[in-house]
């Protein structure tokens, strides 16, 4: 594809996928029509970056739909000075669209390979304020924390009480919980040291987070 039909098919995938899913927030719908979303795609599906589709990547993970990718921006409500952690780089793309959004953002991913070709795609895009972790973001005490935002960018059975604690008093999260085909994605806002609210936004399906806590069965 030329760059005239990339920008074209930017313009398509919002107005055509993330408007018509309620992503109304004009900064968002800006920044994910200027965000080359196919520097971010594995090379063999750059023609289909910005279609309807979750876009493979190795190991079996796979990239967010556009729409979802919307309304987590939407939903995080992210502000110029905030600091922000993402759980699941991927790709680099969400990370690139939070680091516009952002002051900072630091992204930790367990796959070596993908935290290694999102530097090189972040480094293309002349994007400097993310710090990218090999690392396992459910297991330790994060350094940096507390955080404005965090994005979970797979899903998880359960929400764990010690991601809710890297949250700053106001701070939003955006995770997806349940097991398929029953998934929700939700918002929790830190209001208070000791409480938070949770707002469920709509249904969806997402590849399970690599190393989330299993719903233990229950046993007669």
């Amino acid at each position: 594809m030329t760059t005239s039909s990339f920008e074209q098919a930017r313009f398509n995938m919002v107005e055509q996928q993330i408007r018509p899913w309620e992503v109304l927030d004009q900064r968002v719908l800006s920044l994910m029509e200027s965000m080359p979303r196919d520097a971010f795609v594995p090379e063999k599906y750059q023609g289909l970056a910005y279609a309807d589709i979750e876009i493979p990547l190795s190991g079996d993970q796979h990239m967010m739909f556009p729409r979802v990718e919307g309304r987590l921006l939407q939903a995080l409500n992210i502000q110029p000075a905030d600091k922000v952690l993402e759980i699941g780089t991927g790709s680099g793309y969400l990370t690139a669209c939070i680091a516009k959004l952002a002051e900072s953002v630091i992204s930790l991913d367990t796959n070596a390979e993908f935290t290694q070709q999102a530097q090189a795609r972040l480094d293309d895009q002349n994007i400097k304020n993310v710090e990218l972790r090999n690392s396992d973001g459910l297991a330790e005490e994060l350094e940096g924390a507390p955080f404005d935002a965090i994005a979970v960018t797979g899903s998880m059975p359960t929400l764990t009480e010690a991601l809710k604690q890297q949250l700053s008093v106001g701070g939003r999260l955006f995770v997806v919980t349940g097991e398929a085909p029953a998934m929700e994605a939700n918002l929790i806002t830190r209001v208070s040291d000791d409480a938070w609210r949770t707002e469920g936004l709509f249904e969806t399906e997402l590849d399970p987070l690599i190393g989330a806590p299993a719903i233990e069965a229950f046993q007669f």
